[in-house]
């Protein structure tokens, strides 16, 4: 490839993903995320969970019709640390949700992994390391929704790589497989 072309790429590739360090003459191919219809599962969740505590708290007051003033503010400081709670949950959940990651370079394939708010890592394998790429879906779901498990296997250790909830297409696939060969037959 062009000299030049590789230095556009690089410095696009090192503007639109700040939080990811790149070798001199390296660029992104592909940027995975987490399939968007794991987004729709928790706020589904959160609104199904929000509903239940006002139905929970709807039903309480209606049932306690002996409950003074004092009753009534206590129930309802309750209720508001429910909302706040399951709130605060979905919130932390979608961060999680959108600090998963995964770039596969013209060199390396880099994956960003974000377990909770204070728990994350980095895994980084050159492409001429990977022995094997595939794509598992499970699920009826799966299948439907068009996500999955993206598995790198790696040569040696046979240390493998997981990306779960991915949306990749068979394309995709076929060009992370494209720039492994190629790594492979350049090394």
């Amino acid at each position: 490839m062009d000299e030049n072309l590789v230095k556009i790429r690089h410095e696009r590739s090192k503007k639109d993903f700040p939080g990811v360090s790149f070798r001199d003459d390296e660029y992104v191919e592909y940027a995975f995320t987490r399939a968007k219809v794991c987004l729709l599962g928790i706020l589904t969740a959160t609104f199904c969970g929000l509903i239940i505590i006002l139905l929970a708290f709807l039903f309480t007051l209606l049932a306690q019709n002996q409950i003074d003033e004092m009753g009534r503010r206590f129930l309802f400081i309750i209720l508001f640390a429910l909302l706040a709670s399951a709130i605060i949950i979905c919130l932390v959940s979608i961060r999680i949700h959108n600090g998963n990651r995964l770039f596969v370079t013209n060199r390396r394939v880099i994956q960003l992994v974000m377990n909770t708010l204070v728990s994350s890592s980095i895994n980084v394998i050159d492409l001429s390391s990977v022995e094997d790429a595939s794509f598992r879906q499970d699920t009826i779901l799966q299948r439907m929704f068009h996500y999955g498990t993206l598995r790198l296997a790696t040569v040696g250790d046979e240390t493998t790589y997981t990306f779960k909830y991915s949306n990749i297409s068979p394309e995709e696939l076929k060009g992370v497989s494209k720039l492994i060969s190629a790594a492979k037959k350049n090394k």
